[in-house]
């Protein structure tokens, strides 16, 4: 890297939290009350890191419109519901990684298609809300990943260059959306992501733990 990073944008699921059963679940919920053909797991993972239109329109490509907006609402009903059952956590290393990297100096920001009401809610229960200075949500934006929008809109806030950012995500839609906003990128492999598709979608790095961020931005 020719410029040292200063600030990192990390995708939230997958990445940060570990919400694949939760969202899973919730899909599959969501999709039974709405009388539509069963999707395995596999499947309901594949389309996590899209805004819920997106997933939705992925799973049933034939889906009306006015159906796709019923859905999300439910689904966002059923998400919090669950919430009470099962609590996300975080993956193993993150908020003391977190930690090490803001007491370096560097800053944090989240930039996800999740609500960013909910984002707070679980960054807050996952106690890595002090460590984020910014939180995207998709709702905060017109064009979500993998356009660079969120990314942009993080760069001008923060007055930051995408020369010295790092973006970090377990999807390809997460390392596109840094390419298109000509920032370093960072797959993470213990996510919803594979290896093969963090490397096609151009990622600078891959890394199997969080830890390894330290090193990246000591170079």
């Amino acid at each position: 890297m020719q410029n040292k990073i200063k600030l990192i944008i990390f995708d939230f699921d997958g990445t940060l939290g570990d919400t694949r059963r939760n969202i899973v679940m919730t899909m599959q919920m969501t999709i039974a009350e709405h009388h539509l053909p069963f999707r395995n797991e596999n499947e309901c993972a594949s389309v996590i890191g899209l805004p819920l239109a997106g997933c939705f329109k992925t799973l049933f490509p034939d889906i009306q419109e006015e159906l796709i907006a019923q859905c999300a609402e439910t689904y966002r009903r059923i998400f919090n519901e669950n919430l009470q059952k099962i609590q996300p956590q975080a993956f193993p290393g993150v908020v003391d990684t977190l930690e090490m990297l803001y007491r370096k100096g560097l800053v944090l920001t989240i930039a996800s298609s999740r609500d960013r009401n909910s984002l707070i809610e679980l960054t807050h229960n996952m106690g890595i809300s002090d460590y984020i200075s910014l939180l995207i949500g998709g709702n905060d934006v017109k064009e979500a990943k993998p356009q660079p929008e969120p990314v942009l809109k993080t760069l001008e806030a923060l007055h930051f260059d995408a020369c010295e950012t790092l973006v970090v995500g377990d999807m390809s839609v997460d390392i596109l959306m840094g390419v298109n906003a000509g920032t370093y990128t960072c797959g993470v492999t213990w996510g919803n992501g594979t290896k093969e598709e963090l490397e096609e979608a151009g990622a600078n790095f891959i890394i199997n733990r969080i830890e390894d961020l330290i090193d990246i931005t000591n170079k």
